[in-house]
């Protein structure tokens, strides 16, 4: 006789694979399930309080959930997360364009497909929670990164960012929380940085990969920033900075009706990846 337990994996598999392909049906163009047990103090909230230089931290005096800056909150009844992607294609830069404070189209389609999601688990499946994360950590969001590797989607690679295999690091996540046990989808054997010669690193305008900043030794963490602890957030910050005081008013009607400063954030090192996309 088959044991509930058995029955239980089986009853759970056929509700993750419903979800992942309901999820997909709204826009979604990757994603995976992963456990919260193996997410909570993972190695980016494990690094946190080693940075040594928090830039762009300016969430620190607007954080939501009551916890230190850098920790992730968990609903109690949290079991599960659905890490899901929308492709962000080269030939599709205003995806990520900031039109003035107001939400690029890409950041726009995700928050709709949270919304879809939840509306869709309160019809199909009142019996179980679902929670929509904000992006921000200080906000009620999760290292996305590092859940997404976790349910299988991708590695971090060398310019320390998700690399899938359909649309290398050309890909924006979100995540959503359950409160059922759903099976994991990850991680898996992938790793297209073995052997590569790293354009991404070599096109980065601000050599933030110019040295080692972390050490396994100093951290006690085995995955560090850009793989070898050389990735250095605070001369990505000074990319950022850069992009935001040179970027020129114009229109973006499919976001706003008035003229602003459209941003334009660098992108080398996801372009100038050889994975999911054209070589350069």
């Amino acid at each position: 006789m088959e044991s509930r337990e058995n029955r239980n994996k089986v009853n759970n598999s056929a509700l993750r694979d419903e979800l992942l392909a309901k999820i997909r049906e709204l826009g979604a163009d990757c994603a995976g399930t992963a456990s919260v047990e193996m997410l909570r103090n993972g190695p980016s909230e494990q690094l946190f309080p080693k940075m040594k230089d928090h830039s762009r931290d300016r969430f620190a005096e607007e954080i939501t959930t009551g916890l230190p800056h850098g920790a992730v909150f968990w609903e109690e009844n949290a079991a599960s997360a659905i890490i899901y992607g929308v492709a962000h294609p080269e030939d599709r830069p205003e995806m990520d364009w900031w039109c003035g404070e107001i939400d690029p189209p890409g950041n726009k389609k995700l928050l709709q497909i949270s919304k879809a999601f939840i509306r869709y688990m309160k019809e199909a499946h009142p019996e179980i929670s679902v929670y929509g994360r904000r992006y921000h950590v200080e906000r009620g969001g999760l290292y996305l990164k590092d859940a997404a590797v976790m349910a299988g989607l991708g590695c971090i690679g060398r310019n320390n960012l998700l690399i899938t295999p359909e649309f290398g690091p050309r890909v924006r996540l979100r995540a959503v929380i359950l409160s059922a046990a759903l099976p994991p989808t990850g991680p898996i054997a992938f790793d297209p940085c073995e052997g590569c010669d790293a354009p991404c690193l070599a096109h980065c305008p601000q050599r933030a990969f110019s040295e080692k900043i972390y050490t396994r030794e100093e951290t006690g963490i085995g995955r560090l920033p850009g793989r070898d602890g050389s990735y250095y957030r605070a001369s990505c910050a000074e990319q950022m900075a850069f992009n935001e005081e040179h970027a020129k008013e114009g229109m973006m009607p499919e976001v706003c009706d008035h003229p602003e400063k459209i941003i334009k954030y660098c992108r080398n090192c996801e372009l100038y990846c050889r994975v999911g996309g054209r070589p350069h």
